[in-house]
């Protein structure tokens, strides 16, 4: 897929049909994030896959308001140690995740996770260092659904020179 139709086409998925994401596709995915810009260069992500079934019903529990988690066959859990530009940086890393996931015909969803009450539970249940600080949650899947949402026209949000 162009890069430009990619951006232009992603939306939030957040309903999945049951087909598993083979393992190599999500290998892909986490590749395309682990190059994306960083802070000088810090690379302080490291992401955490989740296929089990039961695991992901616990951090939909957790989460308390995306029972998607349960039904996306993958969520992905972005993890960043506490570099300076950390949110910054794993922030960039989870968008490359959604689109190199859409370029292959997947859906995804950020779910929360900064900053969140529930961010400590998910770092326990899935067993992440008291270092490492949860920034993202990515639903992934093949996608059930094709979501419509308006955006704002260019003419909304776009100033030249000044506000």
């Amino acid at each position: 897929m162009d890069a430009i139709v990619c951006l232009q086409t992603r939306r939030s998925v957040r309903v999945y049909n049951d087909t598993p994401v083979p393992p190599e596709a999500i290998e892909a995915m986490v590749d395309c994030a682990r190059l994306a810009p960083t802070a000088m260069n810090r690379q302080p992500w490291t992401f955490v896959v989740v296929c089990d079934a039961a695991t992901r019903t616990k951090l939909a529990e957790i989460v308390g308001h995306a029972p998607f988690i349960t039904q996306a066959p993958a969520c992905i859990a972005v993890f960043c140690a506490g570099t300076e530009f950390w949110v910054e940086d794993g922030s960039a890393a989870t968008e490359n995740l959604m689109l190199a996931a859409w370029a292959r015909g997947l859906g995804t969803c950020w779910v929360a996770g900064y900053q969140v009450p529930y961010a400590q539970a998910v770092g326990e249940l899935l067993g992440a260092p008291v270092s490492q600080q949860l920034l993202s949650l990515v639903t992934v899947g093949y996608p059930a659904e094709s979501p419509v949402v308006d955006k704002r026209p260019l003419a909304d949000v776009i100033r030249w020179e000044r506000f």
